[in-house]
């Protein structure tokens, strides 16, 4: 049966699926009555069917067209169309130029490409499905094609994009804000705390040092330091005000007014170490902006008394030098602080706690000097230096019985209330410092060495010339003198180089260094004596064949007068060895003293050796002797002179002497070792000429101060001379 058209009642067409195959027209697809309104029968509806301001869209196309039928002709159909048909198959019998139909409007391209639709009268006189209710038979006009409108998408799918990413965003914050509010809320309450907090500082009050027996030498005092803000003076009076500074500070007005003038900063010091009641006066002045700290000020009583022995402290409060940095963390104590909070013009806030941590005073600091000892050391010595044109002199006065250190004098010494104008060579303490060739004075070793070695005894007798060959080199005595014989007593009293040497070979070179060693050359002694140095001492094995002798009677061996006075100490205390004090004690924290533990004792020779060297050194002072300047009347005094060849460090060379004494009294009882010594002396160099002197008044000053009487009793017999 042939298939009709659906507007012709015959069977219905089946449509192609996209397998080609025949499937039966749902009921979108009959034709409506006349008279009814056409339905798209559930497909979507063809461009001419749209209702104006439709959705101008293009759904995707299938295979039907809008013939009347609802579909697309199958190719039977085509064929049986009449020759002549209005129906066109070419694309140009149909458009126009730009795809217009001959008839002017617009052609509709299909999916693939080839012709719209045609007009209803090249189609048979059938016509597409009106738009919208019959309203009088008439086609409705066909609207121009709206033009091409570039769409962005779903505005549903854009809105959730943003959603998402202001949740994400929004989550970092909530994350940054629970880290900060909930997890580390302690830590920034911390941070804005201390930004709030202030710290002052609350400076400790140093410790005293104070002689043995509680003079002041160094001492704290209030003080104030002077400061301004140079951004709050007008630059009109800054002359004025730099004036009026000036007046009451002691200084230089034009150094004042450039601080004045420094408007970059808003701190400038002015002056430290102000009195109390000069700060006050000047308070009082109209001077803008301008504050006294609290604070306080190292003072040095005696001026330059024991100034490098005791030292200085600096604009920090630590100690530089001397005493004052050797025991600075006992005189120091410990400074404490107060945090209150402040707001940004740095006054407190009001009701706000505060913290205070009280400070911890230093420590009183007792040195065994004896003030008005050391008072008469450092005149004596300070009177012969310049006297004898000498560029240094150094005495030591040291207690036998317990070595402790009574008078550190040195010429020039330091003056402690200038002591940043003094050049640096004044802040050295040479008497423990300096390095020097002992001379003669170091025979007392050698005789110590061959007495307990057994190889001589005070009457050994040696045939003694005035010169003595000693591998490439000649020794000779001080003074020219044809062969003789002489006691060995005796060659200790006359300070013999060449009967000394006699008597070292009998000991030998290791001997004679161990003996040394056992006197503290070549260490540094104990007993916190600041600045104090070792000394030279080469090893024995290292000595030339020259040197071998010179060590025996003080020269290639390098000491320090401390080093020198504590061999006399060790002669005079019955050969045994203390080590020396400067020191007697501290104060604890409640102010009571505290005595300092005693020095090491060590026992170098025998007592008897020691008695021995003692008479020989109370004949040394006699008037056979080389040391009579030394003697003191109605006293026993034992003693020993020195002279030697100066090395100089800076020439290279030996230049120049070091004359020296040391001795102590009473020689039968001893109670005090005084050294002398006088570094390059101009106008004589012998140490009986120029250092015996300075003992003298010394030790007369010390033993009337300290109340040592005479023993009464009178020198032993002495054989000086053989054949005697």
């Amino acid at each position: 049966m042939a298939r009709g058209r659906a507007g012709d009642g015959g069977e219905r067409p089946r449509s192609r699926g996209p397998q080609g195959d025949d499937r039966p027209r749902g009921r979108g697809d009959r034709q409506d009555a006349p008279g009814r309104r056409p339905t798209t029968g559930g497909r979507r509806p063809f461009p001419d069917e749209r209702r104006p301001g439709a959705d101008d869209r293009r759904a995707p196309q299938d295979d039907r067209r809008p013939d009347g039928g609802g579909r697309r002709p199958s190719p039977a159909e085509r064929g049986r169309e009449a020759p002549g048909s209005a129906r066109r198959t070419s694309r140009d019998s149909a458009q126009g130029p730009r795809g217009r139909t001959r008839d002017g409007s617009d052609g509709h391209r299909g999916r693939d490409g080839g012709e719209g639709y045609r007009s209803a009268r090249e189609d048979g006189g059938r016509r597409p499905p009106p738009r919208g209710p019959r309203q009088g038979g008439g086609r409705p006009p066909v609207p121009p094609r709206p033009p091409l409108v570039l769409r962005l998408g779903n505005p549903r799918r854009r809105i959730n994009i943003g959603l998402i990413g202001m949740t994400f965003v929004l989550s970092i914050f909530a994350g940054r804000l629970i880290q900060m509010q909930g997890l580390d809320s302690k830590v920034y309450e911390a941070a804005a705390v201390d930004q709030r907090q202030q710290t002052e500082e609350i400076q400790a009050k140093r410790g005293s040092i104070t002689d043995v027996n509680g003079h002041d030498l160094a001492v704290t005092v209030e003080a104030r330091e002077i400061a301004i803000d140079p951004t709050k003076v007008p630059e009109e009076v800054r002359g004025k005000v730099a004036a009026l500074l000036a007046r009451h500070l002691g200084k230089d007005e034009r150094e004042l007014a450039a601080k004045l003038a420094r408007v970059d900063t808003r701190y400038q010091l002015l002056a430290r170490d102000v009195e109390p009641v000069v700060a006050t006066r000047l308070l009082k002045e109209p001077i803008p902006s301008l504050t006294a700290t609290e604070t306080y000020r190292r003072v040095y009583p005696g001026g330059d008394l024991a100034g490098s022995l005791i030292g200085f402290v600096g604009d920090e409060k630590s100690g530089l030098a001397g005493m004052e940095q050797a025991r600075d963390s006992v005189l120091a104590g410990r400074d404490g602080e107060v945090r209150m909070e402040t707001g940004r013009d740095g006054l407190r806030i009001p009701m706000t706690s505060s913290q205070r941590t009280p400070p911890v005073d230093g420590r009183d600091v007792r040195l065994t000097i004896d003030r008005d000892i050391q008072w008469a050391a450092q005149k004596a010595i300070a009177e012969q230096t310049r006297k004898s044109g000498a560029s240094s002199g150094t005495v030591i006065v040291m207690d036998v019985r317990t070595a402790q250190i009574i008078a550190m004098a040195n010429a020039p010494e330091l003056d402690l209330a200038n002591w940043r104008k003094a050049p640096e060579s004044h802040y050295v303490n040479r008497a423990a410092a300096e390095v020097f060739e002992p001379g003669s004075t170091n025979k007392v070793i050698t005789a110590a060495a061959a007495l307990e070695a057994g190889v001589v005894e005070p009457g050994t007798v040696f045939h003694v010339k005035d010169n003595i060959q000693c591998a490439d080199r000649v020794l000779r005595d001080a003074h020219a003198h044809p062969p003789q014989n002489m006691t060995f007593q005796q060659a200790v009293a006359e300070s013999s180089n060449v009967a000394t040497v006699m008597a070292a070979r009998k000991v030998g070179s290791q001997g004679l260094y161990e003996m040394l060693k056992a006197f503290g050359f070549g260490t540094r002694p104990g007993g916190g004596v600041p600045g104090a140095e070792a000394g030279l001492l080469p090893d024995y094995k290292t000595w030339s064949g020259s040197q071998s002798c010179t060590v025996a009677y003080g020269q290639g061996v390098s000491v320090t007068a401390l080093q020198m006075a504590s061999v006399y100490q060790t002669i005079a205390n019955g050969g045994v060895k203390i080590e020396p004090q400067i020191v007697a004690g501290t104060t604890d924290a409640a102010g009571r003293f505290v005595p300092a533990p005693p020095g090491k004792q060590t026992r170098v020779t025998s007592e008897e050796t020691a008695k021995e060297i003692s008479t020989m050194l109370e004949a040394a002072v006699s008037a056979e002797g080389t040391g009579e300047l030394a003697a003191i009347p109605g006293y026993r005094v034992a003693g020993k002179t020195g002279t030697a060849n100066r090395y100089d460090a800076e020439l290279g060379r030996y230049d120049g002497y070091t004359a020296s004494f040391v001795g102590f009294t009473p020689a039968d009882a001893p109670r005090l070792v005084v050294l002398s010594v006088l570094q390059n002396p101009k106008n004589g160099h012998f140490g009986g000429q120029l250092a015996a002197p300075v003992f003298k008044d010394v030790m007369t000053f010390a033993i009337k101060s300290r109340k040592i009487p005479p023993t009464g009793s009178a020198a032993s017999p002495v054989r000086t001379r053989a054949g005697q």
